[in-house]
């Protein structure tokens, strides 16, 4: 199941938005209510020390009246019960022998918040206020803290959703460039008003549509010239089929058959390049152990038979046998088609050598010859798809060296073609590294 981006961003920083507004608002109403009982015990000792005519706590001497106030003194607004002992009489809730200070007594019906000042003469003052009163004043207070916390988290979580969507709003446009890309042509995206955490997302999909580009382009040029080359060798083909078909003798039809089957072989030959280059370009071939000297013995004995045709000397030439992580596949593959030019190439009576050497970080194969080369212009141009030397004899289709070449950047090696020193000739020559 997809989860949206934004419903889960919204969701997590509302979540934690109101938790921290509970949270606060919970230690606001609590230190606002604590705050509100320590200010009424205040009052209580206030007023009882001008009551008694004493000082108390932040209550200065100047501050205290004149004139003590009647007995059993009842604030109707306050509910501040003020009570002298043993001067006046002691109520049914007040304990004998009181000590001075801070009390909660209870008087059948509530309890009070009373507190006691002795005086030097013996006399008690005890001021009290009923609990429920003081529960209510503390409340009241408290809830004036929490109306605004409440008040606030709504629109708090309204603005975050809102942040969250215009914050998010440049991915949705990017989807929308995206899908409005052509398929056969995609463009880079701008990160022109991007975030700084969207953009190397950005660059990524940039560098891989420059890829899927270069793909596209190059499929295109081989399918185009994929149908160039075959159809010259099938306009050939029913041609010839034709002639065939028109001959008057049995003589007549062989003499025609041998141009025939030249021509099926050739377009039988170009349609197996063919795939083998399609079968290179379709993606990472499997690696597993190789022994080289092997492989290399087996493509000797498979092509030998070609090189004893033309008198060509076909050796082998290495050090010690060789075991390789490689594709055995796309290796054969590289082997074949270089065995194959230099065999073509070589005049009668050359030479060709398969050497075999061992590097610190890898291994090189190359394929010697001493045929007539390659001008060192033409030495890159030569991997090309269907390129072939302007006047180069025989009827190659110019595949073989571009299937080499894309065959080793498969197996993360490199192809090259180097001149023989002092002496006609060409080396191919396959490294790869180790490991790869």
């Amino acid at each position: 199941m997809k989860r949206s981006l934004q419903k889960q961003l919204s969701l997590m920083l509302g979540s934690a938005l109101l938790v921290a507004g509970l949270v606060a608002a919970v230690a606001s109403f609590g230190l606002a209510y604590l705050e509100a009982k320590e200010l009424q015990d205040d009052t209580l000792r206030q007023i009882a020390s001008l009551v008694s005519g004493r000082t108390y706590g932040s209550v200065s001497s100047d501050m205290a009246p004149q004139k003590r106030g009647a007995n059993n003194v009842v604030d109707p607004e306050f509910k501040i019960i003020v009570v002298r002992t043993p001067s006046e009489p002691r109520p049914v809730w007040l304990p004998d022998n009181i000590s001075p200070g801070f009390h909660t007594v209870n008087t059948g019906t509530g309890r009070l918040r009373a507190f006691v000042v002795g005086q030097p003469s013996g006399e008690h003052t005890v001021v009290a206020q009923p609990i429920d009163v003081r529960d209510e004043i503390a409340l009241d207070s408290a809830l004036r803290t929490l109306i605004p916390l409440l008040l606030l988290l709504p629109l708090l979580a309204w603005l975050m959703t809102r942040i969250v969507r215009r914050e998010l709003a440049p991915i949705t446009r990017l989807s929308g460039i995206l899908d409005e890309r052509p398929v056969d042509s995609p463009q880079p995206i701008a990160d022109d008003g991007l975030p700084n955490e969207i953009t190397p997302f950005v660059h990524a999909i940039n560098r891989l549509l420059v890829r899927v580009n270069d793909l596209i382009t190059h499929q295109r040029r081989f399918i185009a010239d994929a149908a160039h080359e075959l159809r010259s060798p099938l306009t050939a083909l029913s041609v010839q089929a034709q002639n065939l078909r028109k001959a008057d003798s049995l003589e007549i039809a062989v003499d025609r058959m041998v141009p025939l089957q030249a021509g099926i072989e050739r377009a039988r030959q170009l349609t197996e390049q063919l795939l083998n280059l399609a079968r290179s370009q379709s993606g990472p071939m499997e690696c597993r152990d190789v022994n080289l000297s092997k492989l290399a013995r087996e493509l000797i004995a498979e092509y030998l038979p070609i090189a004893e045709t033309k008198g060509i000397d076909l050796g082998l030439e290495e050090t010690a046998s060789l075991s390789v992580r490689t594709s055995p596949a796309g290796l054969r593959l590289i082997l074949k088609n270089a065995l194959e030019n230099a065999l073509r190439y070589t005049q009668e009576g050359g030479e060709v050598t398969l050497r075999i050497l061992s590097e610190k970080d890898g291994f090189v194969v190359e394929i010697i010859d001493n045929g007539p080369g390659i001008p060192i212009e033409e030495s890159e141009h030569v991997f090309d798809a269907f390129y072939r030397i302007p006047a180069t004899p025989g009827n190659g289709s110019g595949l073989g060296l571009a299937i080499a070449r894309e065959s080793a950047s498969r197996m993360d090696g490199t192809v090259s073609l180097v001149g023989r020193q002092g002496v006609s000739g060409l080396i191919f020559r396959y490294r790869q590294k180790r490991g790869t």
